[in-house]
């Protein structure tokens, strides 16, 4: 008799939207090195850097892994209410990737914007395709502004974004991507279709450290060693948080959640809503976590998860995983 050997699942159609800077690039390296997703396209948006310039470093970062088959388009320029006010060069560096040139990939962005890729592949990929979004929601917003029905065919959505118990790190109480857009925030939210949050109460306890930082920088694969060379200011900055060159892992948590790389343990479906006034609230995320001395059980007709705990610590797995890029 012959013993069939068991064939790996298909990958799955996922769409990333980010504004890439730092953890973005680690969150892109994450997903391309991953064989449970075919990431079929990428939003750019302001956050980090402003949205042009977050597309220019992603086709960047592509051309680096050999992925010059991924569709890039650039996306919303600013928040659905207000400009936009410039990112965070003091993080991300004044050019979004720690102010480190990358070879260009001579590939200019798509001529759709951000919000009609993703609407085109919700069409293509109906019912199957996942959305990881690393940034401000601005073009997760107008996509449903634009064609309410989205929700529909899209399998899940996955969120780095806000904070349940944690305090928030651009004010007291709100996480940056959140704040970047907390009126697309609350339609994303609000939206029917099944969400898991990744916010700041599981990213900042997951860390890289200098050790990971130089087995990327001496890995001698085509991609892995520039990733290393971007973390350098994103190291520098959390010293002040930290005490040492270490890094929280935002964006990467948030991709190897939605991939399944790392699981949540604790992750009850609760009411979630956006402060959208123009109070010191603005842009914190009101997670109903009452049920934290009851075991954190789901309330009815909740979609969004909130992960609070993981299986396990995310640096080591995701070094391997960009080692193979």
């Amino acid at each position: 008799m012959t013993l069939s050997t068991p064939t790996a699942p298909a990958p799955r159609p996922l769409y990333l939207d980010c504004d890439t800077g730092i953890d973005d690039s680690l969150a892109l390296g994450y997903l391309l090195a991953s064989p449970e997703v075919d990431l079929v396209g990428i939003g750019s948006v302001s956050g980090n850097i402003d949205a042009a310039q977050g597309a220019v470093n992603t086709l960047d970062l592509l051309a680096l892994a050999g992925r010059d088959d991924v569709p890039v388009a650039v996306g919303a320029a600013a928040p659905l209410v207000g400009p936009f006010h410039g990112g965070a060069p003091h993080v991300h560096g004044r050019n979004g990737v720690g102010d480190v040139v990358l070879p260009p990939s001579g590939r200019t962005p798509a001529p759709e914007t951000a919000p009609e890729l993703l609407l085109r592949l919700s069409h293509e990929h109906a019912g199957e395709l996942r959305v990881v979004a690393v940034g401000p929601l601005t073009n997760l917003a107008l996509a449903l502004r634009a064609d309410p029905t989205l929700p529909s065919r899209v399998r899940d959505v996955t969120i780095m974004g806000g904070a349940g118990l944690h305090p928030g790190n651009v004010s007291p109480v709100a996480e940056a991507n959140i704040a970047g857009d907390p009126e697309a925030a609350a339609a994303v939210l609000g939206a029917d279709w099944d969400v898991t949050l990744v916010p700041l109460d599981v990213t900042m306890v997951n860390v890289l450290e200098e050790s990971d930082r130089k087995t990327l920088l001496e890995s001698g694969t085509a991609l892995a060693p520039w990733l290393g060379e971007l973390l350098d200011l994103y190291f520098a900055f959390y010293v002040t948080t930290f005490g040492r060159r270490c890094s929280a892992l935002h964006d990467p948590l948030a991709a190897a959640i939605a991939v399944g790389g790392v699981t949540p343990t604790v992750a009850p479906r609760v009411h979630v809503e956006v402060d959208v006034s123009q109070g010191p609230g603005r842009g914190q995320t009101l997670c109903d976590l009452r049920g934290l001395y009851a075991g954190h059980p789901d309330q009815a007709g909740a979609r969004c998860r909130v992960v609070l705990a993981t299986d396990r610590p995310l640096a080591p797995h995701l070094v391997e995983r960009l080692l193979r890029l």
